[in-house]
Order: structure tokens, then sequence, then C-alpha cells
């Protein structure tokens, strides 16, 4: 059995970590490197940088962030914002990066998924699902979660798995910065129609919605933000909870 994961992710704007709630009032956290690297020790088992203004102001992700914060992590790191091309992707590699999350430029160009798993292996091409509940279903979001496109998340992440991805990140706009529990019907619903690994996003509030994850979820791996970065819980509380609730995690530094 492999073991589940849990991901420290660090929205990044300005060169900044950030979070809000709902992808909007957002707060400064903190030095993106100065973060990754104590959430490395905590024994986080990935790194997930989201550059979240890059595809709104039209440029390419923070390769020298990239570049600065591979040089000093050993566990995994994924970039994503700004991933609109083969040559972004390859340039977010080449700095560091051991995977890609494509969101905006997947939904507008969709065989961009099939290129980049194509050229450099489905294991480090992501979807990223931004997805907002209407009337019991969900609609995928683009832009920054400015921008509804009409697809349905759960048929939009069985084609992204189809075209190539190698991994689902599914976050919740509703439960965002809301620490009300991850989206388990969306989670699990995801989880049903695909065979990659799905992570849980937007909504944890403490070790338990984790374990929620996992055990109601079906998720492969959780992805934590604010509850991490304000301290109200860390990495090895949440890995002890997981232990206790005899789910395989590997074991917290």
């Amino acid at each position: 059995m492999l073991s589940h994961r849990v991901i420290a992710c660090l929205d990044v704007k300005n060169g900044r970590v950030v979070k809000g709630t709902k992808f909007v009032n957002l707060r400064d956290s903190g030095d993106p490197v100065v973060l990754a690297e104590r959430y490395e020790a905590q024994g986080a088992d990935e790194i997930v940088y989201l550059d979240i203004s890059a595809t709104d102001e039209g440029r390419g992700a923070l390769l020298d962030l990239v570049r600065r914060t591979a040089e000093r992590l050993f566990i995994p790191l994924t970039v994503g914002g700004g991933m609109r091309t083969v040559d972004d992707i390859a340039s977010a590699l080449r700095a560091g990066a051991d995977k890609v999350a494509i969101n905006s430029a997947a939904v507008w160009r969709p065989e961009l998924l099939t290129e980049a798993a194509s050229r450099f292996g489905s294991q480090c091409v992501v979807a990223s699902i931004d997805a907002l509940e209407t009337d019991g279903s969900w609609e995928v979001y683009v832009n920054g979660g400015r921008e509804p496109t009409g697809l349905d998340a759960i048929e939009w992440a069985e084609r992204c798995a189809s075209l190539g991805a190698g991994e689902i990140l599914l976050t919740s706009i509703d439960r965002d910065g809301a620490r009300s529990g991850y989206d388990i019907n969306l989670v699990s619903r995801v989880a049903e129609v695909v065979a990659v690994p799905v992570v849980a996003s937007g909504g944890a509030g403490s070790a338990r919605d984790v374990v929620d994850a996992f055990i109601r979820g079906g998720a492969d791996a959780a992805l934590l933000a604010g509850v991490l970065h304000d301290g109200t819980t860390d990495i090895r509380s949440v890995k002890a909870a997981l232990q206790a609730a005899s789910i395989q995690v590997r074991t917290a530094a």
C-alpha cells in the first residue's frame, strides 16, 4: 500500500506567500523559501507553489523562486501558475520543479496535457482543478477562480486523466480558507472516476479533516495551507492523527 501524502501549499503573489478565503481577501503569510523549509522539516511529503497571479498578469511562473527553493528542498516540489506551453513546463522543470500544475491553460487547450505527458511523462503533469458548487454540481473555474467555464468538474477531471495527467489537484473554491473541512462529496466523486491520485484541497481546518479526506473521500493526498501558516496545526500533528487512525503515512521528521 502506498503511503498517503500530506502536502503543504504555498500560494505566492509578488514573491510572498498569501492566503485568503474563497480566493479573495489575501493576507501576507511570509517568505516562501523559509516556509517551504519549515514544512519539510516538520515532515511534509511535498511542497506546492501556486503562483496565483501569473495567469491573470499574463506572465510565466517565478522561476528564480523555484530555483532558490529547489536548491534547499529534498522533497518533491510542484509548481503551478503561468504554465501555458510545453516550453513553460520545461522551464519550470529545469528550474528544479518535480511536477507542474496546469489549470487554466488545460481548459483553454486540453491537448497541452497530452503534449506535456508525452514529452516529460505523466508523473510530472498535474491537472489543477478549481471547482465551485452550484445546486449539487461543481463547475470548473479558471483564472484564479475568477472565470466560470461551464465545465462539470467531475467530467473534466476524468478527461484530464485520459489526456495524460498523472494526478488531479482538486480545490473546492467554496471551502478554500473556510476551515470547515474538505468537500468530501466532490473529492469522492472524482476519486471514483479517475485511476490517478487525487489531492484534496480547500477547507482543511484540523487533522481530523485530513483523516476524513483519506477515509471518506478516497483521496491519495491532502493539501494544507492557512492552518499551517498561522500555526493552528503542523505537519507532525497531522501525521500523528493519521497514524492513530491507522492511515499509512511517511513518518514525520
